[in-house]
């Protein structure tokens, strides 16, 4: 239940921030092959979630790569999030082909 509108402005600031952090996630076919990659920078998404899944932390990798920031890898995690939630729906979708077809 809404009191005074504040929920929908937390789900809106919430929306904004992730926003905010996946506008961090650049594609450009001239860096990286086209793959996305963290601020037109030379870091991919893919080689920082490989490192976050070999069990480097955010402070590793922060170390091992000055010129990146907390945001940045925060921001991999949801673009990769938001990835699996697309890929997930057309999975799902390809699973359940067309059934009204059937009913004809």
């Amino acid at each position: 239940m809404m009191k005074n509108g504040k929920k929908s402005r937390a789900k809106g600031s919430a929306a904004s921030a992730e926003d905010a952090l996946l506008s961090r996630i650049t594609i450009d076919p001239e860096i990286c092959h086209g793959k996305p990659a963290i601020r037109h920078l030379r870091y991919p998404v893919e080689s920082m979630l490989e490192y976050l899944a070999a069990g480097d932390s955010f402070e590793d990798l922060l170390e091992e790569f000055p010129d990146l920031e907390r945001d940045d890898l925060q921001a991999c995690l949801d673009f990769a999030a938001q990835s699996l939630k697309l890929k997930s729906q057309h999975l799902v979708l390809a699973c359940y082909p067309d059934q009204s077809s059937e009913n004809d």
